[in-house]
């Protein structure tokens, strides 16, 4: 058979750590969990919490800034400021002759005052005003000018810092303003400004008419001799056509190419008409010619003709032809047939002639057209010249009177000039100083530094990596948070002596027989020992082991209390001391550390013969850790299994308490040796990454970890803490509980 001890020391019981307990001796292998930490979403509350535990810090700091402000505020020189109200026209101002009123459109009303503005700032206006006052022996900064060289300053554009130009929302108003320590010259500089201002866009508007009327006296030369080259230009193609009016000839050539071109079209019907009798008589078909204009005498001849051939045939029929009847029948045919002939060739002849004639009228009227068509272009070509030059020439003429007239007017009008711009209110000095400005500065002060210190509060605790809440413990690592210890303040034992002071104990032990008083602390780790035991009713923890991620968690001060919790309600505990390289067991129970687990590893004396009862507590044993050992600590993993398991066989509950995980490699040895592992953390200094690691550590090994314990937490240590120790005065009234006495 295997060796059942040496396979409980590296795998741990057959408990597995969600507390079913398993048919066979090896446990349910645990998902290996990643207990990186998340970032979830905090609530409100946490928020809130954060300000609560800040608060004395947080006014503390506001206090402080607000009477730093209210003493530099008294201390500051009062400064006045004046301000000059300025009337802006939309409307153009009209002229004395020859110009309307006009009024910009509605939609550029924003940049029409922002270019007011950008020119009361300009140095044209400021410049006399700085010059007047000497204010620029008053301004503290001139743009680029050096202070020591008099030449350069004068030269550069007049800046003036305490100058404020603003416009009321819907309004045509500009508001000019003026501070200085001076309240006089305040509202002075203010209706200065304002003056020069006003004057300034009076200048402009002068000198714009005056330098117009300029400008257009130097073009009226050049547009004289232009109207001059025009009208001369009309006169001479006038000339050169021989008529007055272009357009009246090209309508009578119209008229005539219209009638041509009618004529012409009835000539060629006609001749296609001849041609057409032409060919038909020239053919000679009895048929063409009896159509034709001789068609009558041909029918006459050919129904002779009929008759004589008739008769010609009767006197044939009773007569020979030497009879004369026969042949005076036949010679009266042959005349009639050379009748016939002569007719065609006259009626041929004739009709020849009509179709010549027809050809001769249409070649004649086609001539017409083609000359009436060609003189018809070149005078319209002509007549669009004549119509471009005449309207140049008439444009000239009107632009050259327009101008004489506005040149005439603008000279009038440059001497008559109103500006749109009016002074409204004038500035006035002022009574009280805008600045300081003792309230808004108080209140800007309370505003900011309490916006800064509730922020550097905020993040203060975002990036505060210790652990404080244990809901957020719970949330993040995945793990359950089994109980908080709060803050011990004094720590005392008695085990020998009643009364002895060893100053790094947390017991509060003693033979007195009576009743005395439970602390806060005591009832915290009675909870947290129900808590761990009587969570799961499927099995029963025998082993369990207290250790921590790093050191000074109160690993120890948990253990300890935790066996004496457990002895005191009528069970036997075993607390082992298995911190071989600091031990502290011993010194907070008072007991001797020369014989312990590290002698027991080596074989060197039994675990039975080195545990050492605790008079003060009944049914509680210690072993502690004995002198240090390197060999001890490599025979953790076979020997303490070994171990474990008697004893639990011996004990209600074994209890180990171990070197801190991280670092060390006893505790993952003592991990999977026990039934259970307590995760111990300090409030407000476990890093929870170094707590997660350890967790992960334990996860991979597949230890079971019943919970953490958050230890030294105090009320305002998180906003997730709730337990109060209720005082003397509860148990007073209501009687201490079972075990509380010693």
């Amino acid at each position: 058979m295997p060796d059942t001890n040496l396979i409980r020391g590296f795998l741990g019981s057959g408990e597995e750590k969600n507390g079913r307990n398993l048919p066979g001796m090896f446990r349910a292998p645990n998902p290996v969990l990643d207990f990186e930490p998340e970032q979830p979403s905090l609530p409100l509350s946490h928020y809130l919490w954060i300000l609560r535990r800040h608060r004395w810090k947080i006014m503390g700091f506001v206090l402080m800034t607000a009477l730093g402000t209210l003493i530099v505020s008294k201390r500051l020189t009062p400064i006045y400021e004046s301000t000059a109200t300025m009337d802006v026209d939309r409307q153009t101002p009209s002229g004395v002759i020859g110009q309307d009123a006009e009024r910009a459109a509605p939609n550029d009303a924003d940049q029409f005052l922002a270019t007011q503005i950008k020119l009361i700032r300009s140095d044209s206006v400021l410049r006399p005003v700085a010059d007047r006052y000497h204010l620029r022996e008053h301004e503290e900064d001139l743009a680029g000018a050096g202070q020591d060289d008099d030449g350069l300053s004068q030269d550069t554009p007049v800046l003036l810092k305490h100058l404020r130009v603003a416009r009321p929302a819907n309004t045509y108003l500009l508001l000019i303003s003026y501070r200085s320590p001076d309240r006089r010259l305040a509202a002075d500089v203010a209706n200065a400004v304002a003056t020069s201002y006003r004057d300034h866009t009076y200048t402009l508007r002068f000198q714009s008419s005056a330098n117009l009327a300029e400008f257009m006296e130097k073009q009226l030369e050049e547009l004289r001799a232009k109207m001059e080259k025009s009208g001369a230009a009309v006169a001479q193609f006038e000339k050169e056509l021989n008529v007055i009016n272009p357009e009246e000839k090209t309508s009578i050539l119209s008229a005539r190419l219209l009638q041509l071109n009618t004529e012409f079209t009835n000539a060629q019907t006609e001749r296609v008409r001849k041609e057409t009798a032409y060919r038909s008589v020239s053919g000679g078909a009895m048929e063409a010619l009896q159509v034709s204009s001789q068609g009558e005498t041909i029918k006459r001849l050919t129904d002779r003709l009929d008759e004589a051939q008739q008769r010609f045939a009767d006197v044939a029929a009773h007569y020979g032809p030497n009879h004369p009847e026969h042949k005076k029948a036949a010679t009266q045919v042959t005349e009639i047939q050379d009748q016939i002939q002569s007719a065609r060739e006259n009626i041929v002849q004739r009709v020849g002639v009509e179709y010549r004639d027809a050809m001769s009228r249409e070649a004649m009227l086609n001539k017409a057209v083609a000359e009436a068509k060609a003189e018809f272009d070149r005078i319209n070509s002509r007549s669009f010249q004549y119509q471009t030059l005449k309207r140049e020439a008439e444009a000239d003429k009107k632009l050259y009177e327009e101008l004489i007239t506005k040149i005439r007017e603008a000279g009038i009008n440059a001497g008559f000039q109103s500006s749109a711009i009016r002074i409204a209110d004038p500035a006035r000095p002022g009574a009280r100083p805008v600045f300081p400005n003792l309230k808004l500065n108080l209140l800007l002060a309370l505003f900011c530094s309490t916006l800064l210190a509730v922020g550097a509060a905020i993040v203060s605790s975002v990036l505060d990596k210790a652990v404080r809440d244990p809901e957020q413990v719970a949330r993040m690592l995945n793990t359950d948070v089994i109980g908080t210890l709060p803050k011990l303040k004094e720590l005392r034992c008695g085990t020998v002596a009643v009364g002895e002071d060893r100053g790094d104990c947390a017991l509060v032990l003693t033979r007195t027989p009576g009743r005395r008083e439970v602390t806060g602390y005591e009832e915290a780790i009675r909870t947290l020992r129900n808590s761990i035991l009587l969570a799961d009713f499927d099995r029963r923890l025998r082993t369990l082991m207290v250790t921590s991620a790093v050191p000074a968690e109160g690993k120890s001060t948990i253990a300890t209390h935790l066996a004496i919790a457990h002895a005191q309600q009528g069970r036997s505990a075993l607390l082992i001391d298995g911190d071989l390289r600091r031990p502290s067991v011993h010194r907070r129970l008072g007991v001797p550390n020369a014989v312990g687990l590290s002698n027991v590893l080596t074989g060197e004396v039994g675990w039975r013969e080195a545990r050492i009862r605790v008079e003060a507590v009944p049914r509680l044993e210690v072993l502690p850790a004995g002198s240090p050992s390197r060999r001890a600590g490599d025979l953790i993993g076979s020997e303490l299994a070994r171990l474990l398991e008697q004893a639990s066989k011996e004990y209600d509950l074994v209890i180990l308490d171990s070197p801190p995980l991280l670092g060390f490699p006893e505790p993952m040895a003592m991990a999977t040796a026990v039934d259970g592992v307590l995760m111990v953390v300090r409030t407000g200094q476990t890093n929870r990454n170094a707590l997660g690691s350890a967790l992960a550590t334990l996860s991979r090994l597949r230890a079971n970890v019943v919970g953490i314990v958050m230890n030294e937490v105090r009320a305002d240590s998180s906003e997730g803490y709730y337990y109060h120790y209720y005082g003397p005065n509860y148990y007073r009234r209501y009687g201490a509980p079972e075990g509380a006495a010693s």
